[in-house]
């Protein structure tokens, strides 16, 4: 199993947004890391769903429910997307600030490519920002 992190702004599309359609269409994706991170996503991955902008936050848990095919908002054959459905919110979110400070996560890559809208979390640092949601 592999880890994530997506990120959304949430005046946009917020995780309560997330919660009440039950499921998601990760689309929109236009960079190619971030591109290349959803076609590496398998069914059954955790995903962590960060609120950027406003919040700055780990929110909540989600799990890939359909691996990548086509995004259906472009024609252009190089951009995919998944699905996701939520876990669930947490009620101890992990503010970017946290991250930031705990010297054990200072290779996430949310910290190192910080405009990257999709990441890998290594098992350690999902482990870690776990812990901090207790």
């Amino acid at each position: 199993m592999n880890h994530w992190l997506v990120k959304s702004e949430p005046f946009k599309y917020s995780w309560d947004d997330f919660v009440k359609e039950g499921k998601s269409v990760w689309d929109g994706v236009r960079n190619y890391q971030a591109r290349n991170n959803l076609m590496a996503m398998k069914k059954g991955d955790w995903v962590y769903f960060y609120h950027s902008n406003e919040g700055l936050e780990v929110v909540g848990l989600a799990e890939v429910s359909k691996e990548h095919y086509p995004d259906p908002t472009t024609e252009d054959p190089r951009w995919v997307v998944v699905e996701l459905i939520p876990i669930r919110k947490f009620t101890k979110t992990v503010t970017l600030k946290q991250m930031k400070s705990d010297e054990r996560l200072s290779n996430l890559a949310l910290l190192k490519q910080s405009r990257l809208s999709v990441t890998p979390v290594d098992k350690p640092e999902f482990d870690i920002i776990m812990s901090l949601t207790q």
